[in-house]
This record gives structure tokens, sequence and C-alpha cells, in this order.
């Protein structure tokens, strides 16, 4: 791949993580007018709205009835228990531990691009993404070693996390077959229809109506437009050009982007140490990409 391809698909990769990581700060903002299951639906529908709008008015798809259940099993992962881990750990967990927990992604993903797929992994692949990992734990660690946080919230995180790796693994069947838009506009339709019942289950509506004002749909908006369209449309681009392995360990970025961006939205702090993790977490990416943007050609 040439460099100049290799510069589209980091940046496309860059954008997915900060949009991401402002996800944790936006939940928060959420939240404080809506429930989990309520923030998911409306992030999902104003999402599959805009997405669907555009993929069959431009793109017109054609969807093959054979690749549903590769579309289903990638909705079942991710968006819905993706998004029931990880919303509901959010209620328990800070953004920072969240996201550091989030960030043990590339830790199994690869694992099951070379068990799945046979992506190649080399030994600089796996001493990048423990180098990163490293300065990851460095960044959210506290002076006394210690990460405060509810054992449900840390549970509910790590199911985010599994639900990622099979939704990687969907992903990466579907991305010959389809353009990303069109992977993403189809499974957030069917998470949408996922969470439908819960809704009704759990958050019923009809018996608390739910608030629409700018100050109140402002965050989901975000959420919709950037986290679950932009980013994941950006993702499966970067998936379908460099493999899962390649692309996941990037999400090593997410807590360091968020402790970001919580010491500029939420003033908490951000320490020598943190700096130098974020130092640590960059070094291990590039180790991990160094063969891709030094190869010749």
């Amino acid at each position: 791949m040439r460099r100049k391809q290799l510069f589209g698909v980091y940046a496309s990769i860059l954008i997915s993580m900060i949009c991401w990581s402002l996800s944790f700060i936006w939940y928060k903002g959420a939240y404080m007018h809506y429930g989990p299951i309520t923030t998911i639906f409306l992030r999902l529908l104003i999402s599959s709205v805009i997405l669907l709008l555009f993929t069959f008015i431009v793109i017109r798809p054609s969807i093959q009835r054979r690749h549903l259940k590769l579309f289903f099993a990638a909705a079942l992962f991710e968006p819905f228990l993706y998004f029931i881990g990880e919303s509901y750990g959010l209620k328990w967990v800070s953004p920072v531990t969240a996201s550091v927990i989030v960030a043990t992604i590339p830790l199994f993903t690869p694992l099951a691009g070379k068990i799945l797929y046979d992506e190649t992994l080399s030994k600089k692949n796996l001493a990048g993404m423990f180098i990163s990992f490293l300065g990851v734990c460095l960044v959210v660690i506290s002076g006394d070693f210690q990460i405060k946080a509810q054992i449900l919230g840390v549970l509910l995180m790590f199911l985010a996390v599994f639900s990622a790796v099979g939704y990687a693994i969907a992903l990466r069947r579907l991305t010959p077959l389809y353009d990303s838009i069109t992977i993403i506009a189809i499974q957030n339709l069917l998470g949408m229809l996922l969470f439908l019942p819960l809704l009704f289950m759990f958050e019923n509506p009809l018996v608390n109506p739910i608030p629409v004002t700018l100050d109140s749909l402002r965050p989901v908006l975000y959420l919709a437009i950037f986290a679950s369209s932009i980013a994941f449309i950006l993702y499966a681009f970067a998936v379908s050009k460099i493999g899962i392995g390649k692309t996941s360990v990037f999400i090593n970025l997410i807590p360091i982007l968020t402790s970001v961006f919580a010491y500029l939205v939420l003033n908490e702090s951000f320490t020598t140490h943190k700096i130098i993790g974020v130092l640590i977490v960059v070094a291990g990416l590039l180790f991990t990409q160094w063969e891709l943007i030094f190869k010749k050609g």
C-alpha cells in the first residue's frame, strides 16, 4: 500500500478514535436527561435515518439475502451487546476508567483475526501492542496504583470489550462485500430494532415521555452523528484496508484522548505520569505499524 493511501487510512482511524473518545463525555451529558436504553435508541434512530437516506439515495446497494445473517451478527455484537455493556457500565465507572477497559480490545481482536482469517501478526506487532497497553495503564492508573471502580461497572465494560471482538470478526467478513456506509446503516437499523423491546420494557416512553429539547438532544445528536455514523464508517474503511488486528490497536488511543477531553471538559487531572503514558502509547502504536509505514513502494 502506498504512503498516500496509508495516510488516508490512518487519518480515518484517528478521526474514529477522537469521536469514540468524546462519546464517553457525551454519554454523561445525555444521562442528565435520558436513561441508558433511551439514549442508545435515540442515538441509533437518528444515525439510521441519516445513513439509510444517504445509502438508498446515493449508493443504492443490492443486499443479498444470504448476507443478512452476517449483518444480524454484526448488529447483535455491536451496537446491541456492546452498547448494553458500555452504556450501563458508564453508570458505575468514570469515563477514563471505562476507556481503559475498552483499550483491552486490541489484546483480544488480533488473536481472533489470526485464528479466523490468518492475518499476519509479527513479533513487532505483538510487542507494540504490549508497549501501548502499558502506556494506557500509566495514563489511567492513579499515583497509588489503584483504579477505583465498582465491579459491576467493570464487568459490564468487559461485556462491551468481547462484543467488540465479535463485531470485528463479523465486520471482517462484510467489508469485502459492501461499502462501509451501507454496512453501518444496516447495522444501526438492526441494532435499533433489537433495542426497541428493551425500551418499552425498562424505560417505556408511553409511561415516561421522552423530553425533546435542544439541550437534552445535543449530546445524543453528537453520539448519533459522530460516534455511531462517522466513526464506524471510517473504522470499517480502515479494517477493509489493513485488517482488524492492525486497526484495532489504535483503540489504545481512546483512553489517552478521553483523559485529555476529560481534563478540558470535566476538569479532571492530567498529571506528569499521564503525559509519559501518552508518549509510551504513541511509541507502541508506531512500533506495531512500522512495517506498513516504512515499507518501500
